[in-house]
């Protein structure tokens, strides 16, 4: 186990905040030159860490506490009926890891989304650089869960792996396949691997109570959350 208290941290100066208007945000991030592993990266994340590319990053805001990590215990899951639903009508699915994005189906995909669900997002406009600084592969732990219908690409979920768990880096999809639900499709998925790989948890990033982007989040029971440094379980 590493030595936390050991690793240099940076913070940003004050920004606006992506998720809530007339709030200033401060990230604080681990120091880029660190040697990252398995276990670093683990212990980042129980206590609220994400990654963006390359960083290891948590908020660090001076007035407000409005982000909380959070993370769904697998072995305790239970989907609720449109839950279950969505994981029937994509039985037809075929669900593979693949070590690698890097190609024009990949990146045309991850375009076309950000082009049809996020005009109004800081990803837009897609470029194949942000592509690869966003999605890269890290430390050789990110794995990419593709879904795939006869062949063609619908979707992808990019996820790092944890000693407990998985963490959900960023799902994108077909968004002309609406009545399949791909986003809530790609949570299910990456549960059902994270159980198949003996994993404790499935880690969902941040929530945001006043943020209704993040109210998704929520629907995934229990779900546990990161209260005062300690993991309280939702039921």
């Amino acid at each position: 186990m590493t030595d936390l208290s050991n690793l240099k941290l940076f913070a940003t100066q004050p920004h606006p905040c992506s998720y809530l208007d007339d709030e200033e945000a401060t990230t604080l991030f681990i120091d880029p030159s660190a040697p990252v592993d398995q276990g670093l990266y683990t212990q980042l994340s129980q206590i609220g860490f994400r990654r963006s590319g390359s960083h290891l990053y948590r908020p660090h805001c001076a007035s407000c506490r409005a982000c909380i990590s959070c993370r769904i215990p697998v072995a305790d899951f239970a989907p609720n009926r449109t839950q279950r639903r969505c994981w029937r009508r994509n039985s037809d699915l075929e669900l593979g890891f693949v070590d690698h994005i890097d190609t024009d189906e990949h990146y045309n995909l991850y375009a076309d989304y950000i082009e049809t669900r996020h005009r109004d997002g800081d990803m837009y406009p897609p470029s194949q650089a942000q592509y690869n600084a966003f999605l890269s592969s890290e430390w050789g732990l990110t794995r990419y869960l593709e879904f795939r219908l006869q062949g063609r690409l619908l979707g992808v979920a990019v996820c790092d792996r944890l000693n407990d768990g998985l963490s959900a880096v960023y799902t994108f999809f077909d968004s002309r396949e609406s009545r399949r639900s791909l986003g809530v499709f790609g949570i299910l998925a990456q549960v059902e691997q994270a159980k198949a790989l003996g994993l404790s948890h499935l880690y969902l990033g941040y929530w945001i109570k006043q943020c209704h982007k993040m109210d998704y989040k929520t629907q995934y029971r229990p779900l546990e959350m990161l209260v005062n440094r300690r993991w309280v379980r939702l039921k």
